[in-house]
């Protein structure tokens, strides 16, 4: 069976930590779907490390990484990832194993990017500029050059086609672009050579071989599931299925071996970039929640907008992706306030519903909110659940009632240690 982790939220819940805390378990972790919009950030020792690209159980000496087929992969970050692993000592060659499928992205992939995303002006979606939209736009269009064609002597040809042809487009847009290709192509290249000294598999065989030997897989989900290009709140989303769904066709694991679906939620609420949010928040208190949470993105630095717990993406989140345990994170951001709201329903259209509907921009939408009592403590001392307090735990109860899953791990700080089981 393959365990799934995913965000159930707009991405940056913190399962980067996560995956980290349960590696220990598992055999194969493996990335389905997203590229290096993805920042998963893991703390210990001290240090902090983010990855994009990579799967989060590279420092876990007997864990396999897999990067799977519904990934993309820009092959110059990747190097710099690869680069900022040099220093552990780790044995990529054999640690970290690439889908021939997975699709390259490649420099006027980002060029791309920003010409369409600079062409929408006020109506921009929030990209993180890194060209996996229009990479995601050349897999569906049945032009894409994928990892599997560097090892065949006409992978040149094949980039130049494609670049051209991304070059005609970035003129279609009209808007003044600075850019200096044969600069970007150097990068490229040298990067390219680098990812061609790592193990290229065909993944699906690799999965499936796995899984007959009774090896345990965890597949790690980037950004989260309010970004997931069928399910999320289009077009405000990101271009690859971020649920649990995605697992299914970013590794080819079969429907019916998928084991544990472990959604991860922060206690509260945030987004990074445009889009519809309803509980945001503009006052003092979703100020502390940023500030005091250090909500900055991991892969694009942008201050993320914070707001309060909205149980009703929360439970559609839930159920989209057959949830079997939840992960509530930063627990110990929410210390302090003396009362927490959470949004359980929504205003729309005249009418009260607790389901998430076509459109929820704030012009159709009033969230309805539940208050609880706030807690004080300072939790991120904390190790067991029996030291937590009583008003939080009646807020863990409160969610999984709502919610019908039990929360199995509450997060009170940012290092693998501040982890507690329930």
């Amino acid at each position: 069976m393959v365990d799934l982790l995913l965000g159930l939220q707009w991405g940056d819940e913190g399962k980067g930590k996560i995956v980290d805390v349960l590696t220990k378990d598992y055999d194969i972790i493996a990335r389905f779907q997203g590229g290096p919009n993805a920042g998963h950030t893991l703390e210990f020792d001290g240090i902090k490390h983010v990855l994009h690209t990579i799967p989060s159980g590279i420092f876990h000496k007997n864990a396999m990484n897999i990067v799977g087929n519904g990934v993309v992969i820009d092959p110059v970050i990747f190097k710099k990832e690869l680069d900022n692993l040099d220093k552990f000592n780790i044995d990529i060659v054999s640690k970290l194993l690439i889908s021939r499928k997975a699709h390259l992205i490649l420099p006027t992939h980002r060029l791309l990017d920003a010409a369409s995303e600079t062409a929408k002006g006020k109506a921009k979606i929030g990209s993180t500029l890194k060209g996996i939209g229009p990479t995601y736009m050349d897999k569906t269009g049945r032009n894409g050059m994928r990892v599997g064609d560097l090892e065949f002597d006409n992978w040149k040809t094949k980039y130049r086609t494609l670049a051209d042809k991304h070059e005609a487009m970035i003129g279609f847009y009209n808007v003044d672009i600075q850019y200096d290709l044969a600069e970007l192509e150097t990068e490229f290249f040298e990067a390219v050579e680098k990812l061609k000294k790592l193990t290229f598999i065909d993944s699906e065989e690799y999965m499936f071989k796995a899984q007959a030997e009774g090896k345990k897989i965890l597949a790690e989900g980037a950004q989260g599931s309010l970004l997931d290009i069928d399910f999320g709140t289009y077009p405000f989303v990101t271009s690859s299925n971020t649920t649990a769904a995605g697992a299914c066709t970013g590794l080819g694991v079969a429907p019916n071996k998928i084991g544990r679906v472990l959604g991860i939620f922060k206690a509260y609420t945030t987004r990074v970039g445009s889009g519809p949010f309803p509980t945001e928040l503009f006052d003092e208190d979703g100020e502390t929640m940023g500030r005091v949470g250090n909500e900055f993105g991991a892969t694009t630095g942008r201050a993320r907008r914070c707001g309060w717990l909205d149980l009703v993406a929360l439970k559609y989140a839930v159920q989209i992706n057959g949830v079997t345990e939840l992960m509530m994170m930063k627990a110990d951001v929410l210390s302090g306030f003396k009362t927490i709201k959470v949004c359980t329903a929504y205003k729309y259209k005249g009418e009260e519903i607790q389901h998430l509907p076509y459109n929820i921009e704030s012009e159709n939408i009033t969230p309805v909110y539940t208050e609880l009592k706030g807690w004080a403590k300072d939790l991120t001392k904390m190790t067991k659940a029996e030291e937590l307090p009583p008003a939080l735990n009646d807020y863990i109860a409160f969610l999984e009632e709502q919610l019908n899953v039990p929360i199995k791990i509450v997060s009170v700080g940012p290092d693998r240690v501040q982890t507690i089981n329930r």
